[in-house]
């Protein structure tokens, strides 16, 4: 049975999609004019929470009402959890500071509380992705503690909408690390740039694993170098990306017609230029 492939982009608010998306700069609702266009939108906003060991900010009730009434029915949203959910430690304001743990990492108390702020757009959201940063033994000894404290957090929660792990340090992406989210039904988040393997490369070494539900977020490897290439203007592609468009799609299909996989392909601006234009050119292979 084959699965359903979303697509749409990291964020929805910028200007410079005029002519490309919006009918204006400025249109009355961004995400209501997004929505006739694309399938699937991730929200990052929310990730953006932890503002001190006792500063939880989660969404509130009048943007999820919102979101929720400028989408059609079969609209589905990607949404980052909490960044206070997956966090080892606070940000640090200089690097001399001491690291400071973070009390709410991995609490499943935290993330039935973040389900509840957003239970009234729940029937729109396709999956949910934990997006850990990039683990050093410092802020984690071993890949072993780490899928140890995981596995606790994931069989303590609702895992109705999916939910799908992000991991920034290659050297967690071992064959135990697949088998044990193919055992407790969770899904990976693929990521395309960030020093992380090639997504392709990735799945077929591992793709006895992968099943349910994914993530592919198309992030580009240097953020910085882009933005001042485009002048974060997101209206035209700056970085060409032609020799890996096609392979991506080949594999989102397999994914999506072999595996049975439901996959949400979430596109950045920094991975070309102008991430609408990145999908047009990925469409026509999908």
């Amino acid at each position: 049975m084959a699965g359903r492939q979303y697509v749409g982009t990291c964020s929805w608010k910028y200007p410079s999609w005029e002519g490309l998306v919006y009918s204006s700069e400025k249109p009355a609702n961004f995400l209501k004019e997004y929505s006739q266009k694309y399938a699937s939108v991730e929200i990052d906003q929310w990730f953006w929470s932890l503002f001190g060991t006792d500063k939880v900010v989660l969404p509130k009730a009048d943007t999820v009402k919102e979101y929720y009434h400028s989408v059609p029915d079969d609209f589905r949203f990607v949404i980052k959890a909490p960044n206070s959910i997956s966090l080892t430690h606070l940000y640090k304001t200089n690097k001399r500071e001491p690291l400071q743990e973070n009390p709410h990492f991995l609490s499943s108390d935290l993330y039935e509380s973040f389900l509840d702020t957003i239970s009234e757009m729940s029937s729109k959201v396709g999956a949910i992705s934990l997006q850990f940063e990039y683990l050093n033994k410092l802020k984690m000894p071993s890949a072993q503690l780490f899928l140890d404290r995981f596995l606790t957090f994931v069989s303590r929660i609702d895992k109705t909408i999916p939910v799908c792990l992000e991991i920034r340090n290659p050297n967690f992406l071992t064959s135990q690390y697949f088998q044990l989210l193919n055992e407790y039904g969770i899904g990976h988040t693929f990521c395309q740039g960030y020093f992380m393997p090639d997504i392709r490369e990735l799945y077929e070494k591992h793709s006895d694993n992968f099943k349910g539900t994914a993530i592919v977020r198309l992030l580009g490897p240097d953020r910085q170098g882009i933005e001042k290439i485009s002048g974060k203007v997101w209206n035209k592609i700056v970085a060409p990306r032609d020799a890996e468009i096609p392979g991506i799609a080949r594999l989102i299909r397999r994914m999506v017609d072999q595996a049975g996989m439901d996959v949400y392909l979430n596109v950045n601006n920094h991975y070309e230029g102008s991430a609408p234009i990145t999908i047009k050119r990925m469409l026509a292979y999908l």
